[in-house]
């Protein structure tokens, strides 16, 4: 049943990515211009140009041109970049770990701060911690990445070292294989940036879903039976209010993992946002179309894990599916 419910959501993300790689490839290959000089540059020779015709096959059928682009793709060749000398596939490998550990690092913090502050206002709405919770996600919500993340670095690192103390390095990844120490460390205030913007996001989702929840009927028959209210509150409204947050959350990895541009810009953390905008401003064509595939994969991958997850969790969700 679990497999009836998943093949047709993994039939349309196969289509969602079939769609993207026609649109990247009439938009980086099929234009008035030489591809072979969008490629390559300006300032490429003739016969670099040459070389990179023969290989793109610019000489064939354009049906055949893109069969041997997607062909390339499914065998893991992304490409060449010829600004770096060296394949696409080596450049996302390198730059890949830092984006993932600062995604899923801050994942953690940003889910254990906005969902307990969510559910704290929920509990009490029109309190004085609930109007807290409120001005929190409204201040998050608000306040810019960039902005934050620079106040980061001024108070933690820039003042302390003044003193002679250094509370946390100014920028940098440093790989999880040189100590999970020194890898944390480095991470500490990006995770920390990234986790306060999300959180305030989901604090004022987890708010809403629980105040809904706990009006209804079924809430107000257990606490009737007598049951805790921390029984009611995270046995039976939390589960109810799951699903739109595990959407949320899916969405937010999906487009993260893309590129976390501002962060990795202002902490110096060489993953794919920085590779992505590295790229645009070279003008290395062949990293974008690697960048924007990836992107791609990754939101049409954790949306099925999501589908996944919802139907483990809801027996009807499967159903409904069938259906």
């Amino acid at each position: 049943m679990l497999f009836r419910f998943l093949l047709p959501r993994i039939g349309f993300g196969l289509l969602v990515l079939f769609l993207l790689s026609i649109f990247v490839f009439v938009l980086f290959y099929v234009s008035p211009s030489d591809p072979a000089r969008i490629i390559a540059g300006d300032k490429a020779t003739e016969a670099l140009m040459e070389q990179i015709r023969v290989k793109l096959g610019l000489d064939q059928p354009i049906y055949v041109q893109y069969l041997k682009f997607v062909g390339g793709l499914l065998q893991g060749d992304l490409g060449y970049s010829y600004r770096s000398n060296v394949p696409v596939a080596d450049l996302i490998v390198a730059r890949i770990p830092a984006t993932l550990s600062l995604v899923f690092g801050g994942m953690v913090l940003w889910l254990a701060i906005g969902i307990p502050i969510g559910i704290s206002s929920a509990k009490r709405p029109g309190s004085l911690r609930d109007r807290i919770g409120q001005s929190f996600a409204i201040i998050g919500i608000s306040f810019p990445t960039f902005v934050l993340g620079m106040v980061a670095l001024y108070t933690l690192y820039f003042l302390p070292t003044r003193f002679g103390v250094m509370l946390f390095p100014p920028s940098g990844y440093v790989p999880l294989t040189a100590g999970a120490g020194q890898w944390a460390w480095h991470l500490i205030l990006p995770w920390t940036t990234l986790a306060l913007v999300v959180a305030a996001v989901y604090a004022r989702l987890t708010r809403g879903q629980m105040l809904e929840v706990l009006g209804q009927d079924y809430i107000r028959t257990a606490r009737a039976k007598g049951l805790s209210e921390r029984r009611v509150i995270y046995r039976h409204a939390f589960r109810s209010a799951m699903p739109p947050l595990v959407t949320q959350l899916g969405i937010d990895i999906g487009l993260l993992l893309g590129g976390v541009i501002v962060i990795e810009q202002v902490f110096g953390l060489l993953g794919l946002g920085s590779l992505a905008v590295t790229s645009v401003n070279n003008q290395d064509r062949p990293v974008v179309i690697a960048i924007v595939l990836l992107g791609g994969v990754f939101v049409v991958t954790v949306n099925i894990i999501i589908d996944t997850l919802y139907a483990l969790m809801d027996s009807r969700v499967r159903t409904s599916g069938r259906a």
